[in-house]
């Protein structure tokens, strides 16, 4: 070999070395990598299975099996639009460069996917590959979905064939250049998903594995909690540290004690997973209230409970901008607490708010409408409290408290101005929200 191949050859292997470091600094580690015991495969792992359904659904038909498993994936509520068909599609998700809209998983042979073999079913799940070939958007949530194992995913597959088939198109994506080239997706997914599934810990407790299952694979906790690279990968170096996620804040779970979930009690937690709400803690809204009611809220206790054990065992990623305590109960008077500069925001407070919330924050109807503690009103961006005026809160798990929407009745303006006055009156500290930024965020969550 002549002197200047040796260079080339030497300079190829450099830049073939600097781009694998440069493409493991990118990819991170995996959504479990803190967790350093063991791992097996699933074939291998002796104690209780932590894949597939609850003690009490192990004899159940599959159709049966599928059902808690997509209720437990929350496939529903990502795959049905306002006021349509469920699973029939049709949602669209706003991004920063165009709307994606969900497709139609019933059976339909037409505009569904009753076309669909076991295998093609499989490619979609973990690999993000649909039928014709065509690449999936990471909006739907594969790079966690991967770790489902074939027989849960083809549970799922048998319940969404049992349901009625429905003809529905989807809108048309109108994605910018160059996100509209699906076929790039190849490079992300060659990057971003491990294409593997679930591996137990076998230095951990069954309950730690199921939860782990749960979190991770099929609730695919880290898509709205875990914040995101360059590339719009999970970032799991600042695992469940919180993200903005369609419009809404997505809060810390990690254990942190003070900005995350680490000083809540154990019964806090199953109780704000199993209803959206825990005392002292808030009640939830938005996506994460529709993955309570639609998702948790069928989990069974003990399901709960292991998620639970195993989001204790997250480490702890403080979150800067949040306060370090939350804000005690505000005055009992109107004339005490808030902005004084916020004039507007109060008066549209006390006309449309302090009959639910109270003028302390405790709500004199329901322990769900209570304002203090919550990280929303705690929350300096005042992102979910803005959200919560435009959109209200349309719960459906027993004994929840819906909020009507104000987005039609106020103006920008009047609605800066009342998220402005809430986060200063029961908040650490008040928000400084402008009518642009509500706005901004009118555009996120419109469908």
């Amino acid at each position: 070999m002549s002197g200047a191949a040796r260079i080339l050859a030497s300079i190829a292997v450099i830049v073939l070395l600097a781009l694998a470091v440069a493409a493991w600094i990118i990819r991170g580690p995996g959504p479990m990598a803190f967790a350093d015991g063991p791992k097996v495969a699933l074939v291998d792992y002796h104690e209780a299975k932590p894949t597939g359904v609850p003690a009490k659904l192990a004899q159940a038909s599959i159709i049966e099996r599928g059902e808690y498993l997509a209720k437990a994936a929350d496939c529903m509520v990502c795959h049905t639009m306002p006021g349509g068909k469920e699973y029939a599609g049709g949602l669209g998700f706003k991004l920063p460069f165009g709307t994606l809209y969900s497709t139609n998983i019933t059976a339909d042979k037409d505009t569904g996917i009753g076309n669909y073999s076991d295998q093609d079913f499989l490619n979609a799940m973990h690999r993000g590959v649909r039928r014709d070939g065509a690449r999936l958007y990471p909006a739907m949530p594969y790079t966690s979905y991967t770790y489902v194992s074939d027989d849960d995913a083809l549970a799922i597959k048998a319940y969404l064939f049992s349901l009625p088939t429905v003809r529905a198109v989807a809108p048309a994506n109108t994605l910018a250049f160059p996100f509209n080239q699906r076929w790039a997706m190849m490079f992300w997914s060659a990057l971003f998903n491990p294409d593997t599934r679930f591996e137990p810990d076998s230095s951990k407790s069954p309950e730690w594995n199921r939860g782990a299952y749960l979190a991770e694979a099929l609730a695919h906790c880290g898509e709205c909690h875990t914040p995101r690279n360059l590339a719009f990968a999970l970032d799991n170096r600042k695992k469940f540290a919180g993200a903005l996620t369609a419009g809404w804040r997505a809060f810390n779970i990690s254990s942190d004690k003070t900005t995350g979930i680490g000083g809540w009690r154990d019964e806090d937690l199953v109780a704000y997973l199993a209803t959206g709400h825990a005392n002292g803690h808030g009640s939830a809204s938005g996506p994460m209230g529709e993955a309570v009611d639609h998702s948790f809220s069928q989990f069974a206790p003990e399901d709960i409970r292991a998620m639970v054990a195993y989001l204790r065992t997250v480490p702890a990623i403080a979150s800067p901008d949040l306060p370090a305590s939350l804000a005690p109960p505000a005055p009992a008077s109107h004339r005490d607490g808030g902005n004084i500069a916020d004039a507007r925001g109060k008066v549209v407070f006390e006309g449309a708010c302090v009959s639910c919330h109270g003028w302390t924050g405790e709500s004199p109807i329901s322990p769900s409408a209570t304002l203090t503690g919550a990280w929303a009103v705690n929350d300096p961006a005042a992102t979910n409290v803005a959200q919560i005026v435009i959109s209200g809160t349309q719960r459906h798990t027993e004994g929840a408290v819906s909020m009507p929407a104000f987005g039609n009745a106020y103006s920008d303006v009047e609605i800066a101005a009342v998220a402005n006055y809430v986060t200063a009156r029961f908040g650490a500290k008040g928000s400084q929200l402008t009518a642009q930024d509500v706005a901004e965020l009118r555009k996120q969550t419109a469908q």
